[in-house]
């Protein structure tokens, strides 16, 4: 039979004893327990009290700095001459092309100018005709002086020469002189007009400067040349080099120069010939750094009497660089960058802070580090903006890296 007073006390009973069993059964160990705030912790979390982080450090050692950098060079003839017309004519002979080997003196090309011919013979002419004049002019003073010597003689004797006419006389020799003096000089001036002109006869035979090879050409027989005018204005007729002693120009850069010294013999290897390496001394300094490119010209010369090596080839140069004191090395990896900074993370007295950086040579898996660290000094082994400055670190050393 249904009774509703025994389902209620039943209902009682048990409100009562569901909330005293959750409250008497315990956590087992680990398991997460609810705290009156809410917020749901483990047994062991609430054992084990949070410490700063631990990273790892290296320290920043000093050693001598010398290392071989490849650098670029290129090989340039020792001499080079671009052969210009002197004068305007047309190319009568060449007999050269470009490959062909010459000797200092060796006729290359001749020209031909009609014009220049008539000036020399006009030039001839006006020689001829001064130095006649001067005959004359010398005839005339022998004359003269023979007259006034006589009437000086006369006049020994009082009454028998007039005192005007030995005046006249000796004046009218003196005249004569200042006309010879005059002749002499119209004789020198038309020799030098005609040497001059003889010289530029000369010029119409273009010969070898040294010895050498021709590597240029740019004109043929019957061609119009000269310095106005037609071919030769801007292009040479001709251009001879020197391959039997090269220079090799190297652009150091600034940061590298201050080792550079004359004598030092320096190899290099170049594409024509793989595996194999040449080699030559620092001879000429440029001693002015070069505002553009910020490097400085350093010329080696190179004997190439075999003529293996070309005018224009790239070099690779081993070029030795050691500082004059020793550096302050860091690894490569302690370095960090941002957009605007290079830095290394030291830390000082447990806590860390950002030292700007300038890198410099790499040695190994070192590199030149620039600013304001000192030996000894503790850093970030792995360098991060993730560190930021004022955090509190404890630190373990790692392995330093081989160098």
């Amino acid at each position: 039979m249904y009774c509703p007073r025994r389902l209620a006390a039943t209902a009682v009973i048990w409100t009562i004893l569901v909330p005293a069993c959750s409250r008497g059964t315990p956590n087992p160990e680990g398991a997460a327990a609810t705290t009156e705030s809410g917020v749901t912790t483990t047994q062991e979390e609430k054992l084990v009290p949070s410490g700063p982080p631990t990273i790892e450090v290296v320290r920043v050692v000093e050693r001598p700095v010398n290392v071989t950098l490849e650098m670029p060079g290129e090989l340039e003839p020792y001499e080079t001459v671009a052969m210009f017309p002197k004068v305007t004519g047309f190319v009568k002979t060449i007999r050269v092309d470009r490959g062909s080997r010459v000797r200092a003196g060796e006729l290359m090309a001749e020209l031909e100018a009609p014009e220049l011919l008539a000036q020399r013979a006009e030039a001839e002419s006006k020689l001829q005709a001064a130095d006649a004049q001067l005959d004359v002019m010398r005839t005339k003073a022998d004359a003269d002086g023979s007259t006034f010597e006589k009437l000086k003689a006369a006049a020994v004797t009082p009454g028998v020469v007039a005192g005007n006419d030995l005046v006249l006389a000796q004046k009218t020799l003196e005249a004569d002189q200042h006309q010879i003096a005059a002749a002499q000089r119209t004789v020198d001036a038309a020799r030098q007009a005609l040497n001059s002109m003889t010289q530029m006869q000369d010029y119409l035979r273009m010969t070898a400067p040294f010895d050498g090879v021709v590597t240029e050409r740019n004109v043929h027989p019957g061609a119009l040349v000269g310095p106005n005018s037609g071919a030769g204005t801007t292009t040479p007729m001709l251009r001879v080099v020197n391959r039997h002693r090269l220079r090799l120009v190297v652009p150091v850069p600034e940061a590298y120069i201050a080792g550079v010294s004359e004598g030092v013999e320096m190899p290099f290897a170049v594409p024509a010939y793989p595996g194999e390496t040449f080699a030559g001394k620092v001879a000429r300094i440029a001693q002015e750094v070069d505002t553009k490119t910020r490097t400085m010209a350093v010329e080696i010369d190179i004997q190439n009497s075999d003529g293996r090596l070309t005018p224009g080839t790239f070099c690779r140069v081993q070029w030795p660089v050691r500082r004059p004191r020793p550096s302050l090395l860091a690894p490569s990896a302690s370095i960090a960058s941002t957009t605007g900074r290079t830095f290394v993370v030291r830390i000082r007295n447990g806590h860390t802070e950002w030292v700007d950086v300038k890198t410099g040579l790499a040695v190994g898996s070192l590199v030149e580090v620039f600013g304001g660290l000192r030996t000894g000094d503790q850093i970030a082994a792995r360098g991060t903006d993730e560190i930021r400055p004022g955090t509190q670190v404890r630190v373990k050393e790692a392995h330093p890296p081989a160098s």
